[in-house]
């Protein structure tokens, strides 16, 4: 499925109704270029799920636990990931495997330990269409 938003707006709320008919276990990947609007998609998934602190992204610590919605939900951002071991330091299956939402930005780095079953959304620009319109392809593995 592709959707076409045209504001942070709308991307944030399709990440918000994503959000609402996410399920437990569920692990979402997230893939796009700095400034693309990955962190304005996670907040709107965030909020769906009944999340209402402020969600920003894991940088540094790798993975944000949140627990106040009607699922937990595990915010992971790998972009400073050195070495796949860091992933297994931090529990990542426990995460992966668990009963909460998984979201894991720049999961292209890691892609060979992330599970099978999983939703695979990418966000790109195309500035021919203005400088706030994306393309998110949002696909079920």
């Amino acid at each position: 499925m592709v959707i076409e938003t045209r504001s942070a707006a709308e991307t944030f709320e399709l990440g918000k109704k994503i959000g609402r008919q996410a399920k437990a276990g569920q692990v979402y990947t997230l893939v796009g270029d700095l400034g693309v609007g990955k962190t304005v998609f996670t907040q709107g998934l965030a909020e769906g799920l009944g999340i209402k602190e402020p969600i920003s992204s894991p940088t540094f610590t790798i993975v944000q636990v949140y627990e106040e919605g009607r699922l937990p939900f595990y915010h992971f951002d790998v972009y400073r990931i050195g070495d796949i071991e860091e992933m297994d330091e931090i529990g990542y299956e426990d995460y992966i495997y668990g009963n909460g939402v998984c979201l894991i930005e720049w999961a292209n780095l890691i892609e060979e330990i992330l599970p099978p079953d999983r939703t695979e959304i990418v966000i790109e620009k195309d500035l021919q269409f203005g400088f706030e319109f994306r393309r998110i392809t949002v696909e079920e593995l």
